[in-house]
């Protein structure tokens, strides 16, 4: 029941337009026809490849910077500590339509709109990433942390040399929630990217759609919906085993 709405889009793609309608998923006129008239008609090569560039930057730095801030509040003291980490828990609260015109007058500012630094700096930083980041590394013993230190390791060998090995789950994870939140963001891309050769491909999937270059035809519109939401399953499926088990082990706790 799950999987029958996915395998109906996807044979739907295939489907001459006045058989889309039919509930079954068979049919014996398949073609790649609207794959073909999505090709055509919008660069979704380009806008591909801005994704992947946009998604892959983002989903990077959101990991080197969550494990920094999450090692820092997990294994450092100072004064502020837990003030801090209860303001950073706090930001997860507030709506981002209550940011967005802020963060657009600053990107006018820095003279970043229609570049991908416009895309690529609001989400360097992740406050969930570093949530679960916090959270796994407070289980890491700290006796390990203690005769890395013994052995002269300062706080950044420590992490990315012993930590991190041991964190692959919890990278994982932020590293396909990362990535599949900047992957499917819209209403973003739709503000500071007005050239069409940037934009990123739900951005250019939402404009083929609602702005009439479609028109029209379900196919097409199914064909450029397929093609958006193969990446995101295919990285789910390969990495789920690692993100289970950080969910599994980091547990939200304490």
């Amino acid at each position: 029941m799950f999987a029958y709405p996915f395998l109906w889009m996807i044979s739907a793609t295939l489907k001459p337009e006045i058989e889309i309608g039919e509930i079954g998923l068979w049919s014996s006129n398949f073609s790649l026809r609207s794959y073909k008239d999505v090709i055509s008609k919008i660069p979704i090569g380009r806008a591909l490849l801005n994704s992947l560039f946009v998604s892959s930057s983002v989903t990077f730095f959101v990991i080197i910077f969550g494990s920094i801030v999450g090692y820092a509040l997990s294994r450092l003291r100072f004064f502020g500590r837990d003030f801090i980490f209860g303001v950073i828990l706090f930001t997860m609260v507030i709506p981002f339509q209550i940011t967005l015109i802020p963060m657009y007058i600053l990107m006018v500012k820095f003279g970043w709109v229609d570049t991908y630094l416009s895309l690529i700096v609001p989400g360097m930083i992740s406050t969930f990433g570093i949530l679960l980041f916090r959270q796994f590394f407070r289980d890491i013993p700290q006796a390990l942390v203690d005769a890395a230190k013994i052995d002269g390791c300062n706080d950044f060998q420590i992490l990315f040399r012993i930590i991190w090995p041991l964190s692959k789950p919890v990278i994982i994870t932020v590293g396909i929630l990362s990535f599949m939140g900047s992957w499917n963001d819209v209403l973003w891309p739709l503000i500071v990217i007005r050239v069409q050769k940037l934009m990123t491909m739900p951005q250019l999937v939402t404009i083929f759609k609602v702005g009439g270059q479609a028109e029209g035809q379900l196919g097409a519109q199914l064909a450029a919906a397929t093609l958006l939401a193969i990446p995101i399953i295919l990285i789910y499926a390969f990495f789920q085993r690692y993100f289970i088990e950080s969910m599994a082990t980091s547990g939200l706790k304490g």
